[in-house]
């Protein structure tokens, strides 16, 4: 390590036959001060800076700063951050080695080597985001779905398989295998890092980012780490540090157990409305007190895991005996324990009872407070108590059809803006047939009910209470409802193997929970078509369904376009609603249905005891996680036989509509782009509060009829064949013409109406977003986006910068800015501006129709968090003129932004070397 220790710092750990060098945080307290108040993700962070101090980068000052945290409880300090290593998944990840395999052309174009474009640090890319439930109900499902993966996905996944053998340090876990955050956790994560160099072992923490906003899960093994936009990871990956303010930390005190019936998934979705109350975005959340205990590790990942959802950076949990307990479990090298445990210890990143550091800000909870509950029916933070569901989805339902002025507003804060369309039918249903017989579907049928997510999937405890559940529901003679899609796609092959050792899986299997694959499936939106009769009735009665699922994330329009409501719930309770076959009644006190006697059965008769969960758990083994992941990066045959083009560069296919050559760097060799003053933009869109990056830049279906649909089928793609825009992110034509095409994103330039169009304000026609920004592009014409708050809320989607790059939006201005989106715009190029207290696109009356002017780039120097003026002409020529911060955060960004983008930035340094 070439760090320059200037407070002497580096010191030897002996394990057994072992010798670890390290940087030790008690020998930095010396010079520093006390750091045993310090937050354990502090220290994280503190230690990372000691081993990269080089007096450019990272200086003495930097170290104080941290250290000086402790005095303030904030900073506004920027620090350079440098993760061990970078995870990734496929949506994001072919994106990512379509922009390494554009900048090696770039730099072969420019006389240079290509092959200077490497990754720095490790990249593990798990396939996990391309499979869909096709199939689903019968024993041949998963097979079938992957099946039809491999042929959707084939180009793609040559593609990925050209980039393991071009790229050193690159890795990649084949399709069928699990999802990355599951396969982080119970495999490529150690909670303490290692690297051979100079001859010398060095020891320190395990880090990472990833291009996946719930790489946070993570953080429950005690590996600090989270998501970021691709374009980021990339520049990681490339030796660019991170560049971050020293964050708050917000101290989460966990006290008390579980009660009887209480799951994880009731806990996180406690912790994820409490904290996204309190408003921790850009901060830390670390956890502490003594209910830390009695938490399973795997309870642990499913509230780090939601951190995106709480808002929060990370949610941080430090080692303790429970961090070695899962370590062995998941067969972990009994040398990782030991180094982790003396490391750990070594350096004062133990967590001891009784310990409580000094944060930023602290709150509470008894978890034996905690009910069971589930999220919706459109935002994770929205729990609802189990009993109060129906009330839930009737209260629903009845601000969709009698809006009220004060509903109108509450619409419009929690899906984007809107307008409620009046309708009196609140019982709206209709008659299908499906397989030879006729049933009625109701407002409230759950037509989806789906065990999915890594967030779930990855904790033994909710998903044996599933099998459980389904267990005492097939002995009782109950059955689901024949409208439901039920699907099983655990994080990994672990649990196929648990389900196995406890007899359970036949039970999932006969309520219809076959397994469909290893993989995200529904939680992404890849919950696959409806049976066509239920669609059909659906869309004839515009019925507002349901769809009850084990995920993350229950945003309007991500699960499947024509279910409406959303809720986020526990695997058990997924099947339970399987079998209710409806979010209408109160499940805690009415029946699930009859058994095979008609009497009636209720949740209470078939909720297994917390005992019984608990023998069940026992059957989990560590030969089970040996089994699974010893031949983890090997793949099926299928994958195996996909044909590998040896080269340096990448050759591009000019037919392929899955990969396409970039713009982005066309103009690299060039000089750097001039920044200016914005003069005349028009407004391509004016959107309301919590737009998420999927309402920017869609995961999901490619519609016939939309700019993308259109686009493939002029390349002679057949529509059975669009695959979704999440697989088409190596081609930019697809994902420029997607940006801001969600079906549910409303444009109040339109009244509100939903659909990704605008009003193309020369000829004032209505026309989609993007035809209409091609319109613009051909006067020459700049765009902004006009926004509420929390914009770009959700996914780590780069596409969601990109796209709004080449569609020619020159700056998004909105109240406030989801942390990743933010950074993402920056990489881009787009300026992120945020309106000052009191001022919003209601209290300036905005409409869309105005041009609007940014000042006070031209020959600035730019500094970050700026103010800039913008100036709004309106339709009757009259001025007005209001100051708006720049959300260029730190020095690094404003680097990037001069340069074009962070991509940009790092491409012509290497080719100017």
């Amino acid at each position: 390590m070439s760090s320059l220790d200037s407070l002497r710092t580096l010191k030897t750990l002996q394990i057994d036959s072992n010798t670890y060098h390290y940087f030790s945080l008690p020998e930095a307290a010396k010079s520093l001060g006390d750091l045993d108040k310090l937050p354990m993700s502090l220290k994280v962070l503190l230690e990372n800076l000691l081993r990269w101090e080089d007096n450019k980068t990272v200086t003495g000052t930097d170290l104080k700063a941290i250290a000086a945290w402790l005095k303030e409880r904030q900073s506004d300090r920027e620090i350079q951050y440098r993760p061990a290593r970078v995870l990734m998944q496929d949506f994001t990840g072919v994106p990512a080695v379509v922009d390494l395999a554009a900048m090696r052309a770039a730099v072969a174009k420019a006389g240079g080597d290509p092959q200077r474009i490497n990754p720095l640090s490790p990249v593990d890319l798990v396939i996990d985001h391309s499979v869909m439930v096709d199939k689903f109900g019968n024993a041949d499902a998963f097979e079938q779905n992957v099946d039809i993966e491999m042929q959707r996905n084939g180009e793609r996944y040559a593609f990925l398989r050209w980039g393991q053998s071009a790229f050193d340090n690159f890795s990649v876990v084949p399709p069928g295998t699990g999802i990355c955050h599951q396969v982080n956790l119970e495999y490529l994560g150690r909670t303490v890092w290692t690297k051979d160099e100079d001859g010398r072992t060095y020891a320190f923490p395990d880090t990472l980012v990833g291009t996946d906003s719930h790489t946070t899960m993570i953080n429950g093994l005690g590996v600090l780490g989270w998501g970021v936009g691709g374009i980021e990871a990339e520049a990681a990956m490339l030796g660019q540090p991170v560049s971050m303010l020293i964050p708050e930390v917000i101290g989460f005190k966990l006290t008390g157990k579980l009660k009887e019936g209480i799951t994880a998934t009731d806990l996180v979705l406690t912790v994820t409305q409490m904290l996204r109350k309190k408003g921790v975005v850009g901060k830390f959340v670390e956890f502490y007190g003594d209910g830390l205990a009695d938490l399973p590790l795997a309870d642990r990942a499913t509230i780090a895991n939601m951190a995106p959802e709480y808002g929060a950076t990370c949610g941080f949990f430090p080692v303790d005996e429970v961090t070695l307990d899962y370590l062995r479990l998941s067969g972990r090298p009994a040398e990782t324990v030991k180094l982790v445990e003396a490391y750990t210890k070594a350096q004062g990143l133990w967590r001891h009872a009784g310990q409580e550091p000094i944060f930023t800000d602290t709150l509470a909870l008894d978890m034996g407070s905690v009910e069971a509950s589930l999220a919706g029916p459109k935002r994770p933070q929205d729990r609802v108590a189990l009993p109060n569901v129906g009330q839930a989805f009737s209260d629903f339902l009845d601000l969709q059809f009698k809006p009220t002025s004060k509903e109108e507003g509450r619409l419009e804060s929690e899906g984007g803006g809107g307008v409620a369309v009046g309708n009196a039918d609140l019982v709206g249903e209709a008659d299908y047939e499906y397989e030879g017989n006729t049933y009625r579907l109701k407002n409230g049928a759950v037509v989806i009910a789906a065990i999915t997510s890594c967030t779930n999937t990855s904790n033994p405890s909710v998903m044996m209470a599933a099998g459980l559940l389904a267990k005492k529901a097939v002995e009782k003679g109950l059955t689901r409802k024949p409208w439901v899609k039920s699907s099983l796609a655990p994080g990994s092959k672990v649990v196929t193997d648990y389900y196995n050792a406890a007899g359970l899986t036949h039970y999932l299997d006969t309520l219809g929970f076959d397994l469909v694959g290893y993989g995200c499936t529904t939680c992404i939106g890849n919950s696959g078509p409806l049976p066509e009769p239920i669609e059909k009735a659906i869309q004839t009665a515009d019925l507002t369904v349901a769809s009850v699922l084990s995920g993350n994330r229950n945003f309007e329009g991500r699960v499947h376009p024509l279910v409406k409501t959303n809720w986020l719930a526990s695997p058990p309770l997924v099947v339970a609603y399987a079998l209710a076959g409806t979010v209408r009644i109160d499940i805690s006190s009415e029946p699930l249905g009859n058994d095979r006697h008609g009497n009636p059965v209720y949740l209470r008769d078939i909720w297994p005891s917390s005992q019984e969960i608990a023998d069940a758990v026992a059957q989990v083994t560590t030969g089970m996680f040996h089994k699974e992941y010893a031949e983890v990066f090997a793949g099926d045959e299928q994958w195996q036989a996909i044909e590998v083009p040896q080269a340096a560069t990448y050759v591009w296919q000019q037919d392929s509509t899955y990969i396409q050559h970039p713009p982005f760097f066309d103009d690299i060799a060039g000089p750097l782009p001039v920044i200016k003053d914005v003069k005349g933009a028009n407004v391509l869109a004016l959107l309301g509060d919590s737009v998420t990056t999927d309402h920017i830049s869609p995961a999901g279906n490619i519609k016939t009829d939309s700019p993308a649909g259109r686009y493939l089928r002029e390349q002679g793609v057949e529509p059975r064949d669009f695959n979704s825009y999440g697989s088409r992110r190596g081609n930019h034509e697809v994902m420029m013409r997607g940006t801001f095409a969600n079906i549910r994103i409303r444009n109040e330039m339109l009244g509100g109406e939903e659909g990704g169009n605008t009003l193309y304000i020369p000829t004032g026609e209505k026309m989609a977003i993007y035809d209409a920004a091609m319109k613009y592009q051909a006067s020459g014409t700049p765009l902004v986006v006009i926004a509420g708050q929390e914009y770009g809320t959700g996914s780590s989607r780069d596409w969601a910068a990109k796209g709004t790059n080449l569609l020619g939006v020159k700056a998004v201005i909105a109240e406030s800015f989801e942390r990743i989106h933010r950074s993402n715009l920056v990489g881009m190029g787009v300026l992120p501006l945020q309106f000052k207290l009191d001022q919003n696109r209601k209290a300036l009356k905005l409409t869309g129709k105005e041009k609007i002017d940014i000042l006070g780039l031209t020959d600035a120097e730019i500094e970050p968090r700026m103010n800039l003026t913008l100036v709004i002409t309106r339709e009757d020529g009259s001025r007005e003129k209001i100051e708006v911060l720049c959300r260029i955060d730190t020095l690094n960004e404003v680097e990037y932004f001069k340069a074009g983008g962070i991509l940009h930035y790092v491409l012509r340094q290497l080719i100017a070397s």
